[in-house]
């Protein structure tokens, strides 16, 4: 089992999702400690990230495996969650 963690601008991008979108990302959140590499799970070119969708909304991870732990980068909107990562 995995810890999944949010940075503090996470949680605030979380927060301020409209609710039965939040209700979806944190969905994903919660299967990602038990599985971080799920089906669909992509890895986001030139980076040591990974990406799930749900719905319009992207979540952008980091995994630790040695420490256990799901490193949340940014969630947002299909059509911005990629800029300036």
């Amino acid at each position: 089992m995995y810890k999944v963690e949010l940075r503090r601008r996470v949680q605030d991008k979380l927060d301020s999702l409209p609710e039965s979108d939040r209700e979806m990302v944190m969905d994903a959140l919660i299967s990602l400690e038990e599985n971080p590499r799920p089906r669909g799970m992509e890895k986001i070119r030139g980076k040591e990230l990974w990406r799930v969708r749900k719905g319009d909304y992207r979540v952008v991870y980091d995994i630790d495996d040695d420490a256990k732990i799901v490193t949340v980068v940014r969630i947002g909107h299909r059509k911005d969650v990629y800029h300036g990562l």
